[in-house]
């Protein structure tokens, strides 16, 4: 089975909710849909789903065009963030409840679900009601309602978005296992671009209705094809600075010249955009003697400081650029203090005027 979007875009009331997408998805894989609030992931499922109608293009299933099909024709199951069982029923009557619609014999149906309960560990309570559930075994309830079907596509939007964080992890290393299992086409929507490195497969990362990239998640994260890719597929968000390659420098400002590394010699000379994770700015010095690479060092203003308790978020200024640095450990500073930084010039991504990039570190990401 495959799914495949041809030039499908969406408009309501006059507004371009989803730009006109190609997209293929294959039999047995991960698909993240990674991107901010109103990014387009919710109503990219839902003409995936065949919930709504795209104003433009067609979908095919297998090679089918199933773009005017209802969804209930089609063979889709969808868990939303938000804990949808039927309370009356038991857990064992929840994941029964589309195999009985279906017609299913009582053996083929109790079979399907304790074979289902098994895999999620739903077993021990079967017999109880959603509320008397915990929050991680009620979605689990609803996930094995959606995998019991055997739905040729499963989509999941933001499936653990209201769950605590010891949930959220839990399920975040089960829903791969069981992924792999099932041999569906799964499409996953988060915002949180650590939870699709963690799920791993394919991830395509959308601003504003338009799918930015797609490709394996490892792939899409360590070569973002452009600026906004690297925005939504970094948390914090990329920080960036303009800089100027002239012959064989490169200069932030009269305060930052450092010599042309060799990975970046073949560049044109020129003015980029310098991108750079928040996890690759140091407000150490690093050992010279053993690293592989030159540091850059600037001088910083604190601008606000966020403790994890693990981490700390250092929110500075840099000229007219405000960047993060995630240090570990927990550092009291100052709003207003200045503070030295060191960056790893081999981790710097260089973006082009059009915002596409150009060039990267080995080790960038």
């Amino acid at each position: 089975m495959s799914l495949e979007l041809q030039s499908v875009s969406q408009v309501v009331d006059g507004r371009l909710h989803i730009a006109p997408t190609d997209l293929v998805l294959e039999k047995g894989t991960m698909n993240v849909l990674l991107g901010p609030t109103s990014s387009g992931k919710t109503s990219l499922m839902r003409l995936m789903a065949g919930l709504d109608r795209p104003s433009t293009g067609r979908i095919l299933s297998s090679g089918h065009d199933v773009t005017n099909r209802r969804v209930q024709a089609r063979n889709v199951a969808m868990v939303y963030q938000e804990f949808i069982n039927y309370p009356g029923m038991t857990v064992y009557d929840n994941i029964a409840s589309p195999l009985r619609l279906k017609g299913q014999s009582k053996k083929v149906i109790d079979h399907a679900v304790r074979s289902t309960a098994e895999m999620l560990k739903l077993t021990p309570v079967l017999q109880r009601k959603p509320l008397a559930l915990s929050g991680g075994q009620q979605q689990r309830c609803a996930l094995a309602r959606a995998l019991v079907k055997e739905a040729e596509l499963v989509l999941l939007d933001e499936p653990l978005a209201n769950l605590d964080y010891k949930l959220r992890e839990e399920l975040r290393v089960e829903i791969p296992r069981i992924f792999e299992q099932a041999g569906s086409i799964f499409v996953y929507a988060t915002t949180e671009p650590e939870e699709a490195l963690l799920l791993g497969g394919n991830t395509a990362t959308l601003w504003e209705g338009r799918i930015t990239q797609f490709g394996s998640t490892l792939s899409v994260f360590r070569e973002p094809e452009n600026l906004t890719t690297a925005q939504v597929f970094s948390d914090p968000p990329m920080n960036f600075i303009t800089g100027t390659k002239t012959g064989d420098y490169l200069a932030f400002n009269e305060d930052a010249r450092l010599p042309t590394q060799e990975q970046w010699v073949a560049l044109p000379d020129g003015t980029y955009t310098l991108g750079f994770r928040a996890h690759h700015l140091k407000i150490q010095s690093p050992d010279v003697s053993k690293s592989t690479s030159a540091a850059l060092h600037l001088r910083c203003t604190v601008a606000a400081i966020e403790i994890t308790g693990s981490e700390t978020f250092l929110h500075l200024r840099y000229g007219e650029s405000t960047w993060v640095a995630v240090v570990s450990g927990l550092h009291t500073m100052v709003v207003g203090e200045c503070v030295d930084t060191w960056l790893d010039v081999a981790r710097l991504y260089f973006f082009d005027a059009s915002g596409c990039l150009v060039a990267c570190g080995a080790d960038a990401a």
